[in-house]
């Protein structure tokens, strides 16, 4: 019996712990039931990681993303309605208030049909443009299955994505190539830092409507790397928004496909762990940042006593000892954040500006944290100064610290006294001089009697 009893704890606490750092309520927006059982593969993964899922029409009454003013789920993911709308409880502005709450959100489009204009009207909110042509698909004829696209060429085969740039940390890449059927073409703007390209199309890719003739190159409106088949958003409140341009990738049948590419061999996919991923990172199971403990003080050989810790005064030109803890999320354990090569974590000590800008470089380390440190000399400037920590790359959340502290000038006994400072002697030397001098005159003054006048009549 209680071997069993430890059992079912084990099962739950394993349950607890597979949970996303931001929640388990996951709504699945399905216009269709009877397509449910094409992504039993998803469902079952997304349990298994301990989600809750509830799956709701976009028609429904009862669907509603809020409840007494907050949110009734932690994450969404919406799969494309075959109708022309998301319903009236899935406006642009209700997913947008459901993103402004710290709410995650999936969402897939097809090429199979047209994208709605409402999906497209949330879309620019977020600074991300579908094709004008609604029925546009994205085509490669280099990159593309042979086995299920042999004609049409709209089944791309892509390698799983890498990092972004040299130092940021890589969250989707791995082995094995995706196979991405009819994906709908998106492209992003230039003027929002918030949105960043998951996975690219290859130089070959273009987009054009298949229903219609071969286009020419005037008409082609993005080509290459120009189109984004997955892109992401994520908030300054570290939000995450992200848009697969084909929900067909989701379905079963290429979660376990073979595929081949041109002149190529024939090869199983890696849906089911890109995937895995994808939905990791939107739903904030990896790439969660979190500071565990912060600490500045006086610089010292010894060891710092509680109550010097984190003061509110300094004093100009005190030699300052900084440093930060900060731990990342990692499906379902806190673990040690390393800053990627090539990267820097840095500090600003700053009053209306930074008057310090320095590296922190990794001095320790405990079980689930990195401790970060520097040390530096608080400037010859009084006022309220902020020690500020603001980290912000893409696929992190961010981390913004700021701790206030108070600088003030020399004491009237602390400042260093005038036979103390060299510069000072040569007019300590001279005041000496002068005084030394006047004892000198005063002395011989006094002692030297006046010369009598002998010409002086006496009556």
């Amino acid at each position: 019996m209680r071997w069993c009893l430890a059992l079912l704890l084990f099962c739950f606490l394993a349950a607890v712990n597979a949970l996303s750092s931001s929640g388990s309520r996951l709504l699945v927006v399905l216009d269709d039931s009877t397509e449910k059982s094409l992504y039993s593969t998803l469902w079952s993964d997304l349990e298994g990681r301990g989600y809750d899922l509830a799956f709701e029409s976009p028609k429904s009454d009862s669907l509603s993303l809020f409840q007494h003013g907050e949110r009734a789920y932690d994450h969404l993911l919406i799969l494309p309605p075959k109708s022309k709308g998301l319903g009236p409880n899935l406006t642009p502005k209700n997913i947008l208030d459901f993103l402004d709450k710290d709410g995650n959100i999936i969402l897939a489009l097809s090429g199979r049909a047209s994208t709605s204009s409402a999906v497209s009207s949330l879309l620019l909110e977020v600074d991300i443009h579908l094709a004008n042509d609604r029925s546009a698909v994205v085509v490669d004829h280099f990159n593309y299955d042979t086995v299920s696209a042999a004609e049409k060429h709209d089944v791309l085969l892509l390698n799983r994505p890498g990092p972004l740039r040299s130092d940021i940390k890589a969250f989707f890449d791995g082995e094995g190539v995706i196979a991405l059927p009819r994906v709908a073409p998106q492209t992003l703007g230039n003027t929002s830092p918030l949105v960043s390209p998951i996975l690219r199309a290859p130089e070959t890719a273009y987009a054009y409507n298949p229903k219609e003739e071969m286009p020419s190159a005037d008409d082609i409106e993005a080509t290459g790397s120009q189109l984004s088949i997955v892109s992401a958003m994520q908030s300054r409140s570290s939000a995450r928004f992200t848009i697969l341009g084909s929900v067909e990738a989701l379905e079963d049948q290429w979660f376990s496909a073979t595929v081949k590419t041109v002149g190529g061999k024939k090869t199983p996919t890696a849906n089911r762990e890109f995937v895995k991923q994808l939905t990791a990172w939107t739903f904030k199971e990896t790439g969660v940042l979190k500071v565990n403990n912060i600490e500045h003080h006086l610089a010292t050989d010894g060891e710092i006593a509680a109550e010097d810790l984190n003061p509110k005064i300094y004093r100009i030109k005190n030699e300052t000892f900084f440093s930060i803890e900060m731990s990342e999320y990692d499906y379902d354990k806190w673990v040690p954040f390393e800053v990627p090569a090539g990267d820097e974590l840095q500090l600003e000590f700053t009053m209306l500006s930074p008057f310090h800008r320095l590296n922190l470089q990794p001095t320790g380390r405990t079980e689930t944290g990195v401790i970060y440190s520097t040390q530096f000399v608080t400037p010859d400037q009084h006022g309220i100064f902020s020690f500020r920590v603001n980290y912000k790359r893409p696929f992190l959340t961010n981390v913004e610290e700021k701790h206030e502290v108070t600088v003030r000038h020399f004491a009237h006994d602390e400042y260093p006294r005038s036979w103390a400072i060299s510069g000072g002697w040569v007019w300590i030397a001279g005041l000496w001089s002068v005084i030394a001098g006047f004892l000198a005159f005063v002395v011989v003054w006094l002692y030297s009697a006046p010369v009598a006048d002998k010409n002086k009549k006496t009556q």
